[in-house]
C-alpha cells in the first residue's frame, strides 16, 4: 500500500505515462537484482528461475491484473474506453519479445534443449532492448498522445493549489524504492516456507514461482485495479502492459548478460503446454482490447484463463 501511495504521488507530479513507467521499471530493476543474486549462487537448481518468474509474471499480469481491471471497471461503469492505438503498440511489442525470449529457444537446433547459444543470446538481448526502447520512445515522445487521458480532475487539483513540490517528489521516489525493495525481499524470504508447504501438500514446485510473482506484482496490481475503479482504464492498461514488457524486455537481457559474466546456466524455452497457455492469454487479451471499449465479460474470460493456468500448473 505504501508503494502504491508513493507511485500515485509521483504519477500525479510527472504526469502520464511517466508515472506508470517509473513504477513498472522500479519493480523490474529490483526483481532483476533478486533473480541474478539467486541464479549466480544457486547453480543448476536455479537455471530456469528467471524464465519461470518472468512467465508467471506475464501470465498474472495479462490474465489477473488486466482481467480484474476490466471486470471491476465493467461492473462499475458498464463500458470503459481507452486508446486502441496504445494497446496495439504494447501488444505487438509484447508478442515479439515473448517469441524471442521464451518460445524460440525451445525450437532452435544449435544447442540441445531449451537453451540459446552465446550468439543467439546476443541476438535475443539486441532484439529485446531494441523493441523495448522503441516502445518507450513511442510511449513518451513520438506517440505520447495515445497513452494519456484527459485528466480534468488532476488539472483542477493543480489549479486549486494541490501541486506536488520537487521535495515531495524526491521523498516519494526514495520511499517508493524502499517499499518495493521490502516487497521483493519479503517474497524472497517467504519462498522457503512456501516451498516447504507446497511440497508437503504434494503440489508442484512451479506453484512457488506463481505465488512469489504474485507477491512481487501486488503494488502494480493494486495501482492498476484502483485506476480502473476510478474510470481511468487507460492508466490501468499503461501500467499492466508496460509492466509485462518491462518484466521480459529488461529482465531476460539483464539475466542473459549476467549468465555470460558469471558463467551460470540459464534455461529460457518453455514447454509446449506453457507455450499454448501463453498464446491463449495473449490472443484473448488482443481480442478483448482491439476495439477501444471494454466490459466485464472480457474480464471474466481473462480471469478464467488465470484459473486455467493455475489449475494446469497443479494438474499438468
Amino acid at each position: 500500500m505504501s508503494a502504491v501511495h508513493h507511485s500515485e504521488i509521483i504519477a500525479h507530479r510527472v504526469g502520464e505515462p511517466y508515472g506508470t513507467i517509473i513504477l513498472a521499471v522500479s519493480i523490474t530493476i529490483i526483481e532483476v537484482a533478486i533473480i541474478i543474486s539467486l541464479m549466480s549462487t544457486g547453480g543448476k537448481e536455479y537455471a530456469a528461475f528467471a524464465r519461470d518468474t518472468v512467465y508467471a509474471a506475464v501470465m498474472l499480469i495479462l490474465n489477473g491484473i488486466v482481467g480484474l481491471s476490466l471486470f471491476i471497471g465493467g461492473q462499475k461503469f458498464h463500458t470503459q474506453t481507452f486508446s486502441p492505438h496504445s494497446v496495439k503498440i504494447a501488444l505487438i511489442s509484447l508478442v515479439s519479445i515473448v517469441a524471442f525470449t521464451m518460445i524460440l529457444p525451445t525450437f532452435t537446433n544449435s544447442e540441445a534443449g531449451p537453451y540459446y547459444t552465446e550468439a543467439q543470446l546476443l541476438f535475443e538481448i539486441f532484439a529485446c532492448l531494441a523493441i523495448y526502447i522503441a516502445f518507450i520512445s513511442a510511449q513518451t515522445v513520438r506517440h505520447r498522445e495515445y497513452f494519456i487521458i484527459d485528466d480534468t480532475d488532476t488539472q483542477n487539483n493543480e489549479s486549486k493549489g494541490n501541486y506536488i513540490s520537487n521535495t515531495s517528489l524526491i521523498i516519494s521516489l526514495i520511499f517508493l524504492l524502499i517499499s518495493l525493495t521490502i516487497v521483493v525481499i519479503l517474497a524472497k524470504t517467504l519462498s522457503v516456507p512456501i516451498e516447504h508447504l507446497i511440497v508437503s501438500q504434494g503440489l508442484p514446485k512451479s506453484l512457488v514461482g506463481i505465488i512469489i510473482a504474485a507477491i512481487i506484482l501486488l503494488p502494480e496490481g493494486i495501482a492498476a485495479v484502483s485506476a480502473a475503479r476510478n474510470n481511468k482504464l487507460q492508466t490501468s492498461l499503461n501500467l499492466s502492459l508496460g509492466s509485462a514488457l518491462a518484466s521480459i524486455g529488461l529482465t531476460i537481457p539483464a539475466v542473459s548478460v549476467a549468465s555470460y559474466i558469471y558463467d551460470f546456466p540459464i534455461v529460457l524455452g518453455l514447454d509446449i503446454l506453457s507455450i499454448i497457455l501463453l498464446a491463449i492469454s495473449i490472443f484473448t487479451v488482443m481480442l478483448s482490447l482491439i476495439g477501444g471499449r471494454s466490459n466485464a465479460v472480457y474480464g471474466v474470460v481473462l480471469l478464467v484463463n488465470l484459473v486455467a493456468y493455475v489449475f494446469l500448473t497443479i494438474n499438468p
